[in-house]
């Protein structure tokens, strides 16, 4: 038995095509909420304004949470 499967294409993996203009404002609007995010939660936790501290502490939050959801501890 093979460990590899023919390769079929899935409705997911559909080309999708965008302007320039939409891929710019779709990043724009990722870029937004990692900022919203990284302010926030610094804010809640203390570390008001630090970015880095706020990028460091939701990565661990979600990393634990699932550990937590799957379990693991």
């Amino acid at each position: 038995m093979s460990f590899f499967r023919e390769s079929r294409a899935s409705p997911n993996s559909m080309r999708l095509s965008w302007t320039r203009e939409e891929v710019d404002q779709r990043l724009h609007g990722i870029m937004q909420a990692i900022h919203r995010n990284c302010y926030e939660t610094a804010q809640e936790h203390g570390r008001a304004g630090n970015l880095v501290d706020g990028a460091n502490i939701g990565g661990f939050l979600k990393v634990a949470n699932a550990m937590l959801d799957q379990g693991v501890v």
